[in-house]
């Protein structure tokens, strides 16, 4: 993790990056694909299952993210003193329990 300017920046390998942006892409694809159902007139509970789904592959991409959270600026904030990482973490860990 790099700060510039008062920005926290967060360096992330290829294969991080790569699986992240894949996440997002089928995310995107299912998004169009309830827009096309809602102008299409689809039936309503197919479309609540299609929200449903984009809704577990968020939860996906957000585990996958915290993952990659956890593992390298958790731990490097760990291992430089700065504690109060370990309060950031619990803070958005509380947020995504909600």
């Amino acid at each position: 993790m790099q700060e510039i300017q008062g920005n926290k920046k967060t360096m992330r390998s290829i294969h991080q990056k790569k699986a992240l942006m894949n996440r997002l892409k089928r995310l995107e694809g299912q998004i169009r694909g309830i827009e096309k159902m809602v102008e299409e007139d689809a039936y309503c509970n197919d479309i609540l299952q299609q929200s449903m789904a984009a809704g577990s592959a968020i939860d996906g991409f957000n585990q996958e993210l915290l993952g990659f959270h956890m593992k390298g600026c958790v731990t490097e904030g760990i291992k430089n003193g700065d504690e109060e990482i370990v309060d950031e973490l619990l803070k958005t860990m509380r947020k995504l329990m909600k």
